[in-house]
């Protein structure tokens, strides 16, 4: 693969926290990942914001000021990661669409392909900018418009099941299964805006658990583990 974008959620960061950062959790990425880049692997990266903030956190919120919330706690993440991750030798940059100071640069496709083309690690924060989407539309369109190879959904869970298996435990895992199916049966590996885009540009996804050791690495170059989404 020579460009991927990594979705990584927030909640997973944060460890057994459940809050904020856990920053072991986090350096172990950045390792990982740096071995992607020092292989020669392009890598974007777009981050939840569930650590701080869900978008329906407070009913008393309106919702698009709740996701202005949500936009910028991914916002946060970024910056936060991007450190660890120039801490460990990588060069990072964070593009969002919409104006941050000098804390981010504005998103345009020929600004992420020179940052891609120097070897930087490029971070997609603050979502499409919009509200009503969420980081799964904007990991999806990321791609697309930078034109990666595939998408990484590192989760909490190892791939995509008929069934939710913390409630049944006859759930059956998939090892493959197409965007169709996934529409279809309502598998929900992203939400279903997300999904018919990824289906609409045929941008493949590979569903594992960020939770297994290696697993970013082993996902590209070893044993994969999780459920290939095809297009």
């Amino acid at each position: 693969m020579q460009r991927i974008l990594l979705k990584l959620s927030g909640e997973a960061l944060a460890g057994d926290k459940k809050q904020g950062f856990d920053e072991p959790t986090v350096r172990a990425v950045a390792m990982q990942v740096k071995q992607l880049v020092d292989n020669g692997t392009q890598v974007g990266i777009v981050i939840g914001g569930g650590n701080f903030w869900r978008g329906r956190t407070s009913e008393n919120i309106d919702r698009t000021k709740a996701d202005q919330i949500g936009m910028l706690a991914t916002v946060m993440n970024c910056i936060y990661v991007s450190e660890i991750f120039r801490s460990v030798g990588m060069m990072t940059n964070i593009l969002t669409p919409f104006e941050c100071g000098s804390f981010t640069k504005l998103f345009s496709k020929d600004r992420a392909n020179k940052y891609f083309e120097k070897g930087m690690v490029v971070f997609f924060a603050g979502g499409t900018g919009h509200p009503y989407f969420s980081t799964d539309t904007g990991v999806v369109l990321r791609a697309i418009e930078v034109e990666a190879d595939v998408i990484l959904l590192a989760k909490a869970i190892d791939g995509v099941y008929d069934d939710d298996p913390k409630k049944n435990p006859l759930a059956k895992k998939y090892d493959e299964v197409t965007i169709d199916e996934v529409i279809e049966k309502n598998l929900q590996v992203v939400d279903m805006t997300a999904s018919i885009l990824a289906r609409d540009n045929r941008m493949p996804m590979w569903v594992f658990s960020l939770n297994e050791e290696n697993s970013i690495v082993n996902t590209l170059y070893g044993t994969f583990n999780g459920t290939k989404v095809t297009v």
